[in-house]
């Protein structure tokens, strides 16, 4: 017996070696593409969980008709000693109904701001509170109740200015007329 290799074992070995590579080769390409599926399919379910329930219009038992007299419109300043947000609605004859609503934030200002914002308005779904917060129902966006009035553009509440006069916040009409634009989802733009 000789100990020299033969061509054709030299050929098997070759083969074998190829074959068994290519074989390891599909089983880590398996390997790999299964733990790519099940990556995307964890994250994908991982993201949706996280989205939680579909945003919601703003409640209409919370919205109040704003009356306007004398120019002006003015509710009771003791109404927002909770911190509670309250949503009113100012009708205008054969135009939009413009929303807004008026907190008293953390640090004691009483602040108001339209139910809109300059990048979500066309959705027309306005805030809702979350503890000190105010919550883009469009975006989910959260605003601390002290920068309502504050900071504006984007997707920050649009502010509305007001007085407190004699234990009353007062809002002009004209200020409320003037975003008619966030309101108007006829509009372009």
């Amino acid at each position: 017996m000789s100990n020299e290799i033969q061509p054709q074992d030299k050929l098997a070995a070759k083969k074998a070696a190829v074959l068994g590579a290519k074989k390891t080769s599909r089983s880590t390409q398996f390997l790999l593409i299964a733990g790519c599926a099940a990556l995307v399919i964890g994250g994908g379910v991982f993201f949706l969980g996280r989205q939680g329930a579909p945003p919601q219009a703003a409640a209409p038992a919370l919205l109040a008709p704003a009356q306007a007299h004398a120019g002006e419109v003015s509710h009771p300043a003791a109404d927002f000693d909770d911190g509670r947000a309250r949503f009113y609605e100012h009708r205008t004859e054969g135009g939009p109904v413009l929303r807004y609503f008026v907190l008293k934030s953390s640090d004691g200002v009483i602040r108001s701001a339209f139910d809109a914002c300059d990048a979500c308005w066309r959705a027309g779904k306005g805030y809702r509170q979350d503890g000190d917060e105010m919550v883009c129902q469009n975006c989910r966006m959260r605003f601390p109740s002290v920068k309502v009035m504050e900071v504006k553009g984007g997707c920050n509440p649009a502010p509305l200015p007001n007085q407190v006069r004699d234990g009353k916040v007062v809002i002009q009409v004209g200020d409320i007329l003037s975003g008619r634009g966030y309101f108007d989802f006829q509009r372009e733009g």
